[in-house]
């Protein structure tokens, strides 16, 4: 069985949000993901300014086009930011001071330097003034996606006529402690059926037994698994980066910035994924490749 994941930052010790990554580099983390039964990805971008994404989108296309292995696997790229919330805990790992207002014009670079590649974008509604961004994205075929952010409910429901189709790994990218009823994931759940729902499958990010219930709720013709790996996936504990910033990954697999009670990102493998979808959710096969291969292609347009 292969896989397709819609949000890697890094595999095997690559960091891909580097300013410096290398064919040479990606060619290792492909290789590494393709023995773990990955297909295909989106290389996963976080928050930076938006002239240091679109040095990195540029950069990255000229990595795909240089390898034929690159080229098979990469299907295309996800920007998670820089339009997200910068509010503390529901910035996460991204770096606040990079955090900006969504644009239309800001958007139409980052799409230019992704040289038609950029197939999925991480913002946050509320800050994109009257979803005129999420409207350009949608309408320029990216598919947009509502994460590390915390919308009204209004604000959630306007961004989804004006497009947005998904919701960034669901239960994450916002603070530990959140409101008994009013927060953005009950706002999510109120939707259920008109968003695809990402969720991280590695038992940390969100415990077994909720993320029964979230997928109960949403459906399983809905939900999309990711790893949301970053360059320490298989790598064991230690200190690492992250888009220039350090992270501490500890015995069990769990990564966060030092001092910080937010995770950052995860080091579960592709295989991994699957395994703990049918051992702790008890999806069967076919399951499994529905929200772990077919669901996200669908979400994206690529069939």
């Amino acid at each position: 069985m292969s896989y397709f994941d819609l949000q890697v930052n890094g595999y095997a010790g690559v960091d891909f949000c580097s300013a410096d990554l290398t064919v040479e580099q990606v060619r290792t983390a492909c290789e590494a993901m393709r023995s773990d039964g990955m297909d295909q990805i989106l290389a996963t971008m976080i928050t930076d300014t938006v002239d240091a994404l679109s040095a990195k989108l540029k950069n990255w296309g000229k990595i795909r086009e240089s390898d034929d292995l690159i080229a098979e696997m990469v299907a295309g790229f996800h920007v998670e930011g820089p339009f997200i919330s910068s509010r503390e805990g529901y910035v996460g790992a991204h770096p606040a001071s990079a955090v900006s207002p969504a644009t239309v014009d800001d958007a139409k670079q980052l799409l230019d330097a992704g040289g038609g590649l950029v197939r999925l974008i991480t913002l946050a509604p509320e800050n994109d003034e009257g979803a005129k961004t999420t409207k350009f994205l949608s309408e320029s075929g990216v598919t947009v996606s509502a994460g590390h952010c915390d919308p009204d409910l209004e604000t959630l429901e306007r961004a989804i006529d004006a497009g947005l189709s998904m919701i960034t790994h669901l239960g994450n990218g916002c603070p530990v402690d959140l409101p008994r009823h009013e927060n953005f994931v009950q706002r999510v759940l109120s939707l259920q059926g008109q968003l695809w729902v990402g969720f991280i499958i590695d038992g940390f990010h969100v415990p077994w037994f909720a993320l029964r219930n979230y997928i109960d709720l949403v459906g399983k013709e809905k939900v999309i698994a990711t790893t949301d790996a970053i360059l320490a996936s298989g790598l064991g504990p230690g200190t690492y980066e992250l888009s220039g910033a350090p992270v501490k990954v500890d015995e069990q697999g769990v990564a966060r910035r030092p001092g910080s009670l937010n995770l950052a990102g995860s080091t579960v493998r592709a295989h991994e994924v699957a395994a703990n979808l049918r051992e702790h959710l008890g999806f069967t096969a076919g399951e499994v490749d529905q929200v772990f291969s077919r669901n996200p292609r669908v979400a994206l347009g690529l069939r």
